[in-house]
């Protein structure tokens, strides 16, 4: 199925404007993480984290006065998904379950005719969130240097440099664009938010991968056209089948992110970018990178298996 029929488009001729693009994106990104910062959740501070139901809606000003009383006035206290759901998060550690006690306790003591229902209670240790933030990063960086290799043993070492670029690309513009909307979303770093980072590595690359078969194919068969020429043939002829496979977990991620709820609106958010910017980037970075190094270095011949 072709969605667009034949196109001719010149992809290439335009891919220093998109790196401009591409870099004033991440620049915004990285200033708005050095700025407002970016939320951990509870699975990598340490704490306690307990959502809470009422029956009717609460004023959060409540909710600070009930805890300011003991003792954890500085909690972090947010709505979450409608006035009646709460979330309360605190840094504070205690023994067992002893902080969530005593939040609940207050809340009672604060609206007695307003019962309440406990949605999700979590206890982390700071040694254990420690730990887990560690592994997170650990897991995302072995990620890129294991698609690195793959990639890099299937076509060429400059195909899989160009791939991992491209999707160290999709990680920073995902990371700020999550920092910039953290205030709309409620958006914070969980394990499901890295779930969603290591998702969309495998479904950007899965896109470049397509296009870099292209290209090897093409380049066996026109081996007298230019290596600009012959890429923008490999993207065109690729085109319908990007925009529909991204096209529809596209939709899919929009759904999630509007109708899903706020336990995974994290997730939904950080992939629906991350989909859009990872088919972007398989086109206008990781190709134009494999063209780049080919046009400096007067190796073209050499990227042909």
């Amino acid at each position: 199925m072709r969605l667009f029929g034949k196109t001719n488009i010149d992809f290439m001729k335009q891919r220093r404007k998109w790196y401009i693009i591409s870099a004033a994106v991440i620049l915004i990104g990285m200033i708005s993480l050095t700025i407002k910062g970016i939320d951990y959740g509870i699975d990598f501070l340490g704490g306690t984290e307990l959502i809470v139901q009422f029956q009717q809606p609460v004023q959060i000003s409540d909710v600070r006065s009930a805890l300011n009383r003991v003792g954890l006035g500085r909690a972090e206290i947010k709505t979450f998904g409608s006035p009646r759901d709460i979330l309360v998060r605190t840094v504070e550690q205690g023994e067992g379950n002893a902080i969530g006690d005593k939040i609940q306790s207050s809340l009672k003591e604060q609206f007695p005719s307003n019962p309440y229902t406990v949605l999700k209670e979590d206890k982390i240790g700071p040694k254990v969130g420690a730990e887990l933030r560690k592994n997170a990063m650990y897991a995302v960086i072995a990620s890129l240097i294991a698609i690195w290799l793959y990639v890099g043993v299937r076509f060429k070492f400059i195909y899989g440099l160009g791939a991992v670029i491209a999707l160290f690309h999709d990680v920073l513009v995902t990371l700020g664009m999550i920092s910039i909307f953290d205030g709309v979303f409620n958006l914070e770093i969980s394990q499901n938010m890295i779930a969603a980072f290591l998702t969309l590595v495998g479904l950007s690359v899965n896109d470049t991968v397509v296009i870099f078969d292209r290209i090897r194919e093409n380049q066996k068969i026109f081996r007298s056209m230019p290596l600009p020429e012959l890429i923008n043939k490999s993207l065109n002829e690729t085109l319908s089948r990007t925009i529909i496979t991204s096209g529809t977990i596209f939709i899919v991620l929009i759904v999630l992110l509007v109708f899903g709820g706020e336990v995974i609106r994290g997730f939904s958010f950080a992939l629906t970018i991350g989909i859009v910017t990872g088919t972007y980037s398989s086109i206008y970075m990781a190709s134009a990178v494999v063209l780049e190094w080919a046009l400096r270095s007067k190796k073209e011949a050499k990227l042909i298996d």
